[in-house]
């Protein structure tokens, strides 16, 4: 029998691992900016053209590559970073592999110009999916200069699955965001087809915090600070009134890399237990400072997955580092009963002096019986109120007692409620704010009030989505909203089908929108949390601009403008409400599948009192 087993060519086997470390414009960005980074660059720009499609620039300041070192770059499993295997466990470079390079080289056409300081000529070399095309002397300024052009150009399978260019646009940033946030002392700069998108100058890890997520961001944020003998945490955390559902700013970055843990995550939440709900989320930005021999970085090609050597301990210093916080900045509402609303000067009267302002008076009635007939001289209408409802003059004993028995059977804890409520309860009646109990021909109808809100306003918003007309409520100041470049950009993308809805939004750049008016009857819900929750929805859904962004749209949008529970309504509320809920669509379920609507039946209830 034959030998069939042989090696890969070159080509193959660094086309095979670009498929794991290139996954899309992004990944080039990420692992060409944290090169420059260690090369101990000062000043990083990026210049992309077409999303990255065209071609990704990144260029900087660092210590460059001799001639020799620009080749040999672009060899498999070369590299400066480490020498033997104990140096895995004592990095302090972001790349250490020697997977980036070749493997961008094997998918796209690269240019790189390269000088060291030392050097007054410096080197240009081509690379055409994996192979030299040329290389020679070169008059460019000292660090690196990258041209990535025409990627996946000879992997036309992955360059067809590649996103819209503001989708793969939202995932550069995001790429470029990170680094920028781990690295204050760093300029970046990020320019999109001729527009410059970004501008961070150095600054500290608040102000860089600030200058990607706005100054009104950074100011809900406290700063944790924690050394002990295991690691050193430090960075910020936001305030309880920060939480939100879903799109709250998470980053943790160890020994100046980004880390994805969600064990990690729940310490943080562990922190704020008993002050946010438990399905809200809190942002955070902290700064994990290790022994490298207590990590292991080298798990998954985007070296984004991180092993602790003591999880167990860190979790804990993370959770007591987060709530020494929140305790340190009196993070936690305090309620003063005896203080609360009271006016700053209160002027002190002593035994003997008189006050200049008398004290007010109130005078009652005590004889005044609201449902004691009038006569005709008191009653404007000549008649009393039983006889303009005759329908409402049944007494507690006949409307809510059966025949028969006395009120008394009921006990002290029977109906407490007013007269007027008695006569609302005939048709409605609410339970805790939150319930609607109706009286049908099945039996009794439990209605959730705010799932039913939610059902009625998503059908509206899809009919206005469906129409193009919906009709937006002008605000009398026009309010402010500010977004990361990357959900700017996101924001930018989707912004036709927001104004589908009645949303009037006006870039101001820099990742600030004016907003001008809002849906009708989106009610007091802050813009900014929606949009917030809404860019979150798209970015963890796949950034559909679709139906399924309109389906996201008008649930996001319901939700945040229905009525909560707890809310009062009155009889003519609940009327509508219901009248208006066994019209829509779906009685039975909200459009994320939660139910809205449940029957007790006469059989169910009968059987009770057997």
């Amino acid at each position: 029998m034959a030998d069939i087993i042989h090696l890969l060519p070159d080509s193959v086997a660094n086309q095979i691992a670009a498929g794991e470390v290139i996954q899309r414009p992004s990944s080039v960005i990420k692992e060409l900016v944290e090169n420059a980074v260690d090369a101990g660059a000062k000043r990083i720009d990026v210049i992309v053209q077409d999303a990255g499609r065209t071609s990704i620039q990144v260029i900087d300041d660092g210590k460059g590559m001799s001639e020799t070192d620009a080749r040999l770059a672009f060899e498999r499993h070369a590299t400066s970073k480490i020498n033997d295997a104990a140096d895995l466990f004592a990095l302090s470079t972001m790349g250490f592999r020697g997977e980036a390079l070749p493997s961008i080289a094997a998918v796209s056409q690269v240019t790189l110009r390269t000088c060291t300081h030392e050097s007054q000529l410096g080197t240009c070399i081509s690379i055409e999916g994996g192979r030299v095309i040329s290389q020679e002397p070169d008059g460019c300024l000292p660090g690196s200069n990258f041209l990535v052009q025409n990627l996946f150009f000879n992997v036309p399978a992955r360059r067809r699955f590649l996103k819209t260019n503001q989708t793969e646009l939202s995932n550069i940033m995001q790429e470029f965001e990170r680094v920028a946030l781990v690295n204050p002392g760093i300029q970046f700069s990020f320019a999109h087809n001729g527009a410059v998108q970004a501008s961070y100058p150095p600054s500290s890890p608040l102000q860089r915090i600030a200058s990607v997520f706005g100054h009104k961001f950074a100011d809900s944020l406290l700063s944790v600070d924690v050394d002990t003998s295991l690691c050193k945490i430090s960075g910020f955390v936001g305030r309880p009134d920060s939480a939100r559902k879903k799109g709250a700013h998470q980053f943790f970055f160890v020994n100046g890399r980004y880390m994805r843990h969600p064990y990690f995550q729940k310490a943080v939440q562990n922190a704020f237990q008993g002050l946010i709900p438990a399905t809200d989320q809190v942002p955070f930005f902290l700064y994990i400072h290790t022994d490298p021999a207590a990590i292991d970085v080298n798990i998954h090609p985007t070296k984004t997955e991180i092993k602790f050597e003591n999880e167990q301990a860190v979790w804990q210093i993370i959770t007591a580092a987060v709530r020494e916080s929140l305790g340190r900045f009196n993070a936690v509402p305090v309620i003063d009963f005896d203080t609360e609303g009271r006016p700053e000067d209160i002027p002190v009267y002593t035994e003997g002096t008189q006050s200049p302002h008398m004290a007010p008076r109130s005078y009652a009635d005590s004889s005044y019986n609201p449902f004691r007939e009038q006569s005709e001289k008191s009653n404007p209408l000549g008649t009393s109120w039983q006889q303009l409802y005759p329908d409402a003059s049944l007494s507690k004993a006949t409307a809510h007692h059966p025949a028969g028995e006395s009120q008394d059977s009921f006990g002290q804890e029977g109906y407490a409620g007013s007269e007027r409520e008695l006569e609302r309860s005939t048709r409605h009646y609410q339970y805790r704010g939150q319930y609607i109990l109706t009286e049908t021909v099945s039996g009794l109808l439990i209605v959730d009030q705010h799932r039913a809100h939610m059902r009625i306003l998503y059908d509206r918003y899809r009919q206005q989505f469906s129409s193009g007309n919906g009709l937006t409520q002008r605000l009398l100041f026009p309010e402010m909203v500010s977004f990361p470049a990357s959900d700017a950009l996101l924001l930018l993308e989707i912004q036709d089908e927001l104004s589908a809805v009645g949303f009037d939004l006006s870039p101001l750049g820099g990742g600030n929108f004016s907003v001008l008016g809002l849906p009708s009857g989106i009610g007091s819900v802050s813009p900014q949390h929606l949009l917030d929750e809404l860019l979150a929805n798209l970015r963890e859904g796949g950034q559909s601009v679709d139906s399924e962004l309109r389906h996201r749209l008008a649930l996001i949008m319901a939700r945040g403008a229905a009525i909560p529970a707890g809310q009062e309504l009155s009889q003519t509320e609940m009327e509508t409400l219901v009248s208006e809920l066994l019209s829509s669509t779906n009685v039975t379920r909200t459009p994320d599948g939660l139910p809205v609507t449940a029957i007790l039946e006469h059989r169910s209830l009968e059987n009770m009192f057997k």
